[in-house]
């Protein structure tokens, strides 16, 4: 595969990921055309000193999606849909957790972020914030 098709191939696959959940990063297309820029590069280092093409593509897909392990987006969806699904329809919950994400930035800013923060046990903490935060929010501004 020429140099520009691993390059769009791996910006294809940065869009996709950050389309469904780092919606902030979606327009960004410098970060996209940087990461996708490097992700080929690593993978064509790493094919010329030896390795295998699965070998390759794991050591490019790191580089590719390095720090985008954990999603804020993602959480802020899980808590709109397990704690708010049934005041607001299906087709509502996505816009409305795109809504509440700048919202609940104050709340993230709380907490040391990692890629495994998700199983960390200060994630049931911060869940719990976004909840009484996204509540306080519907209380004072209603669903709108």
């Amino acid at each position: 595969m020429a140099a520009e098709n691993k390059i769009s191939h791996y910006s294809l696959r940065l869009k996709e990921l950050l389309n469904i959940s780092f919606p902030e990063l979606y327009t960004n297309k410098r970060f996209i055309e940087r990461r996708g820029q490097l992700a080929a590069k690593v993978y064509n280092d790493a094919f010329i000193a030896g390795n295998t093409i699965e070998q390759c593509n794991e050591i490019a897909q790191y580089v590719l999606f390095e720090g985008l392990h954990f999603s804020k987006f993602d959480t802020v969806f899980k808590v709109v849909c397990n704690e708010f699904d049934t005041i607001m329809a299906d087709e509502e919950l996505r816009p409305f957790a795109l809504k509440m994400l700048p919202v609940c930035n104050l709340i993230f800013e709380q907490f040391r972020l990692t890629d495994d923060f998700a199983e960390s046990y200060e994630f049931e903490l911060l869940y719990t914030e976004l909840t009484g935060t996204i509540q306080i929010w519907i209380e004072e501004n209603g669903l709108q």
